[in-house]
This record gives C-alpha cells, structure tokens and sequence, in this order.
C-alpha cells in the first residue's frame, strides 16, 4: 500500500503562486509515476500534471502548461506541483495521485488540498 499526504494549498491572488506538496509513504518502490488532479465544484475531476518516478518524464495538461512544473524528490518521496501566474479558474481542490505501472490507472489518493484564487 501507498499512502499520500497533500499540502501547500490555501488563499491567493491572481497572478500569484502556491507550491504544492505531496509526500509518499509506504511501498513506494512499488510507484511508477505520481499525479496531480483537480476537482472544481460542479465540474468532474481533470488532469493536471504527471510524473514519472525512475525517468522524470513529466506531462501537463493545455490548460496549465508553462505555468505549472511538477518535479519530485527521490530521496524524500514526495512530488511538487509549482504553480505560477494562478487564474481564478484554477480553483479547485488538488489532489495527488500514484499508480503502480503504465498499464494501471491511479490506485492511490491523498484527500486533496483546497487551492482558491481571487481575482
């Protein structure tokens, strides 16, 4: 089993930046890559960013390339989402994700960070 623990969400202008957290614990050698998710009210959960753990092979969504960058530290397990020139439609709670190899879908969840840009 792996359990995911998010952090780093909250409050912030347009224009503005939060960095989001992500750690990982338990089997973790059992990840293939780790996601970000986000969930707006009303709206169904969408894809933000993916990485993969061994290669770093990174892929975003259109909505958010060149303003977010995930990356990951091997060594403490956890994966960030850097998110820069924030829009209120970004809004949304963000939830983190892993799976165990390509062929799966995301089997494992954190419970999801709030994220609220004002304009």
């Amino acid at each position: 089993q792996v359990q995911l623990v998010e952090s780093g969400g909250g409050l912030v202008q347009a224009g503005g930046s939060l960095r989001l957290s992500c750690a990982a614990t338990g089997r973790t050698s059992n990840i293939y890559s780790m996601g970000w998710f986000r969930q707006a009210p009303g709206k169904e959960r969408e894809f933000v960013a993916t990485i993969t753990w061994s290669g770093g092979g990174t892929y975003y969504a259109d909505s958010v390339k060149g303003r977010f960058t995930i990356s990951r530290d091997d060594a403490k397990s956890t994966v960030y989402l850097q998110m820069n020139s924030l829009k209120p439609e970004d809004t949304a709670v963000y939830y983190c994700a892993a799976k165990r190899s390509s062929l799966y879908d995301y089997g494992y969840w954190g419970q999801g960070t709030q994220v609220t840009v004002s304009s």
